[in-house]
């Protein structure tokens, strides 16, 4: 046992002492900020509204009251929301659109001392029959600007068209407002407080945690092998301790080096969400656009579930990666050899994305008991949707037994495949060292 903690902490501190560990964990932080504080800084940036000229060639007043609707447009809710857009209107007579001409050269252009020109939205008289309106401007290629304005020019024409029609807009407006639905989740009765949309958000980061540590840490374990294999070093290390307490202790050490970096990652996220409306202030934000971003909450009984299925997907693959190692010896064979491995990571991130819409159906149900995809399946289905206990630890228990059956496999890989050097194994190599250990 004291051999196996001296493995365990040779490959704990050759990694934290490394730069690459240093700059990873406090990129990881930093990247997190930016992700977090950059929508903000836009918020905060485009405060200012924007100008917009109404090119009135309509009749009855048509222009006049679209250049209303965008004037009472509001960035966010509540009494100190900001105006979107300043808005001029000219009045060009039904039909005449030669003010375009001189308009369509000033969009975009910086003059000092005044505020740029952003776009030109036309009236006519066509838009209320063919459902088409023109803008001309410096920003058509953000989709959210032009949803936005899509739909303020919308509810403008559809007033319109009822004002046309004899028909108060202001009563079918209000019986046709949007409603927006709040979902809860329901968990053994109970309702839990989290939303739809922060569940999937939780369901998407731990996958997408998952699948990182995996890829990262696991190309860790398979690289710390190959080192020792071209080094020569396997012989005197298996003559101090069994291959099987060296490949255990490689993927406790690496184990503890990515928890240890999560974790800090992790504090790290959790300080950012917790100041999000200090931040906004300080960036110049309005409070709401850092209390609009969903933070979901993480129960005891989901963090203990993703927690458990991220060890035992964790020591599934690293195992594997491992044994990937042992058959191999340069760093190019490895990534070939290892291709199966990574496909069935990605294939369980993949199926995540297909079981947010079904997380109890037969196709969910049947990944959640294949040890391969469990870790990833079983943690977002526990997310979205409330699981029988028994399917649970059904799941828990069948990818527990994988991991021991796969971790068995590479130690008897492991046990053989270490020793070769200067060719590759075939398959049916591979699979007499499992056969006769």
């Amino acid at each position: 046992m004291r051999k196996l903690f001296a493995v365990i902490r040779r490959e704990f501190m050759v990694r934290v002492h490394t730069k690459a560990f240093v700059i990873g964990t406090i990129l990881g932080p930093v990247l997190m900020g930016f992700l977090f504080v950059f929508p903000m800084l836009l918020e905060s940036r485009d405060r200012a509204p924007k100008r917009l000229v109404v090119l009135d060639a309509a009749n009855g007043g048509f222009g006049g009251r679209v250049t209303e609707a965008l004037a009472a447009a509001r960035r966010g809710v509540g009494p100190d929301a900001a105006p979107r857009y300043d808005v001029v209107r000219l009045e060009a007579g039904p039909g005449n659109l030669a003010p375009l001409d001189s308009l369509i050269p000033l969009t975009g252009a910086k003059n000092a001392g005044t505020q740029a020109l952003v776009g030109v939205v036309l009236v006519t008289d066509s838009v209320l029959d063919t459902g088409r309106m023109h803008y001309f401007g410096s920003n058509v290629g953000s989709l959210s600007e032009m949803g936005d304005l899509q739909r303020i020019l919308r509810q403008a024409v559809v007033g319109e068209r009822l004002g046309r029609a004899g028909v108060d807009p202001s009563v079918l407006m209000v019986a046709t407002a949007p409603i927006s639905l709040e979902t809860s989740r329901v968990s053994n009765g109970q309702v839990s407080g989290e939303s739809g949309e922060s569940s999937f958000i939780l369901a998407y980061v731990m996958s997408f945690l998952l699948y990182m540590a995996l890829l990262l840490y696991g190309n860790q374990v398979m690289g710390s092998v190959l080192e020792e294999k071209s080094n020569r070093i396997m012989e005197v290390l298996v003559s101090s301790l069994s291959p099987f307490e060296l490949m255990l202790g490689k993927v406790l050490g690496v184990g503890s080096v990515a928890l240890l970096q999560l974790g800090i990652w992790t504090g790290a996220a959790k300080v950012l969400t917790s100041q999000r409306v200090a931040i906004a202030g300080l960036l110049g934000a309005e409070p709401s656009a850092a209390m609009s971003m969903p933070i979901p909450a993480i129960s005891g009984g989901l963090l203990a579930v993703y927690l458990s299925f991220f060890v035992l997907g964790f020591f599934l693959y690293s195992a594997a990666y491992a044994a990937v190692a042992a058959t191999v010896s340069t760093q190019q064979e490895a990534q070939q050899a290892a291709l199966p491995v990574t496909m069935c990571i990605v294939v369980g991130l993949i199926m995540m994305f297909g079981l947010l819409d079904e997380p109890n159906g037969t196709l969910a149900r049947t990944m959640s008991l294949i040890p391969l995809f469990a870790p990833f399946v079983t943690p977002v289905r526990y997310s979205l949707s409330p699981l029988p206990l028994m399917e649970l630890l059904a799941s828990a228990g069948l990818t527990a037994l994988g991991v021991l059956a796969v971790t068995w496999i590479a130690a008897r890989i492991y046990r053989v495949g270490i020793l070769m050097y200067g060719k590759r194994a075939t398959v049916m190599e591979i699979a007499r060292w499992i056969r006769t250990g």
